[in-house]
């Protein structure tokens, strides 16, 4: 592998979504020679305008790196013959029975493998079960008849990124890098080390790999243990978010989450699965951590409990009624729509004879479940003047994007259930208003 110390080495990148397209161009500012591999040519006809899916890589820097010589797009796997190192940056997700999806992976490596020579680097970073590197992407390259970890080097290095952080980009979060070999390691550190990544190396990918689905699952279960006490405080008729604001007052011992109306994104609703998937088939049942999925899973369902318990005392019954959800993202201030609670709430509203619409200013168009077929939606404006139009019977907070008008919200003529409680830490000052109160509910 040629030296990095002289920018000579050529990286590739498979999958080019909100991984593997910040890792790349991250090589590409470090002076590295890119080359970007996705198998959606409709992507990449995308990314060589210009326009970029995702807001952590700008439109502006993925076309200066494009404008350079050093950066090659394509969805013809023929450009990894010229790659010294190739990250795979690939989607895991669960199949309909919540099994983990390895096909992505699996044709990462297939498409790799006609192009490898000895000598290359192969560095999976796409987050899976312990084991997958050894028992899955071994045999492949054996297969091949190279040598893993003598005439190819591999290491497992799981992202982590956070999409919309900008606390946290991804050369500011240090990566665990686990190698076949302590050279695999070696090697598989230095690249990062060249673009100025930190890394924490560790004794196999094994290690790697179970250590970001602890990072994940320890997220999880403190999400459903957060999501279950909301509900015990509604129960015993107490603020969540009072209790939670007065316990963040510790200065140890005590790590703050907050409930919401579910879990969503690409890591922590998945997965504790690939783990829990893994242990059940070593005899070992992960009683814990199933029933924290159990609990956010099963928040949505208590979303519309409680929404029904609003309306019912508007004198006005869910079915019939016309709900606005606001923020479909997972989260706030991005467009990523994976696995956000509106996916599961949407359903279960409409299910009761509910019409359903959303506004998010982050995602133009929504694509929702059905019984036989998906159905695409368009966001709804949102303005002062289709608030007091009295347009629905309740609004639901989803996700807080910054953008949002929260006083139109706060002043409009509907119920809103602030699932996020959003609206008081935005507008403090309306908190005793009677109005707010009578009109405001949260989680």
């Amino acid at each position: 592998m040629p030296t990095i110390i002289d920018n000579k080495l050529k990286v590739a990148v498979i999958g080019l979504g909100y991984v593997g397209l910040p890792l790349l161009c991250k090589f590409w500012a470090a002076g590295l020679s890119v080359l970007g591999l996705d198998n959606n040519p409709a992507k990449i006809e995308s990314l060589q305008r210009g326009q970029s899916p995702i807001e952590d890589v700008s439109h502006q820097a993925l076309q200066d790196m494009l404008a350079s010589s050093r950066c090659v797009l394509s969805h013809q796997s023929e450009i990894l013959a010229q790659a010294d190192a190739i990250f795979i940056c690939v989607p895991t997700p669960l199949s309909a029975s919540r099994e983990p999806d390895l096909s992505y992976i699996l044709s990462a490596v297939e498409q790799l493998i006609p192009h490898l020579r000895t000598g290359q680097l192969v560095v999976l970073e796409s987050t899976t079960y312990p084991g997958t590197t050894e028992e899955l992407i071994v045999p492949l390259i054996e297969a091949a008849g190279f040598v893993p970890g003598v005439e190819v080097a591999l290491a497992f290095s799981p992202e982590r990124i956070d999409p919309g952080n900008r606390h946290f980009p991804v050369g500011q979060i240090p990566k665990v890098v686990g190698g076949l070999t302590p050279q695999c390691t070696e090697k598989a550190c230095a690249v990062y080390h060249h673009v100025g990544i930190a890394t924490h190396g560790v004794s196999s990918p094994r290690v790697a790999e179970a250590a970001k689905i602890l990072e994940n699952t320890f997220r999880s279960v403190n999400i459903a243990l957060v999501n279950e006490f909301a509900q015990i405080c509604h129960t015993l008729d107490l603020n969540v978010w009072e209790v939670i604001e007065a316990a963040d007052t510790k200065p140890f011992g005590f790590m703050r989450f907050n409930p919401g109306p579910g879990i969503g994104g690409h890591c922590i609703p998945l997965d504790p699965h690939y783990l829990m998937w893994k242990t059940r088939f070593q005899g070992f049942e992960p009683r814990f951590i199933s029933l924290a999925d159990q609990v956010n899973r099963e928040m949505p369902h208590y979303i519309v409990q409680r929404s029904l318990d609003i309306l019912n005392d508007q004198k006005k019954a869910l079915n019939g009624s016309r709900v606005l959800l606001v923020g479909v993202a997972y989260k706030p201030n991005i467009s990523d729509a994976r696995e956000t609670p509106a996916l599961y709430l949407w359903p279960l509203l409409e299910g009761k004879g509910a019409a359903v619409f959303y506004h998010d200013p982050h995602v133009p168009d929504f694509e929702v479940p059905g019984p036989t077929q998906h159905v695409r939606h368009q966001s709804q404006p949102l303005s002062p003047a289709h608030l007091q139009a009295a347009a629905y019977d309740l609004m639901i907070i989803l996700t807080p994007h910054d953008s949002l008008d929260y006083e139109a919200l706060a002043h409009g003529t509907c119920p809103v259930f602030d699932t996020r409680n959003i609206l008081e830490h935005k507008l403090p000052e309306l908190r005793h208003h009677e109005t707010f109160q009578q009109r405001v509910v949260t989680l």
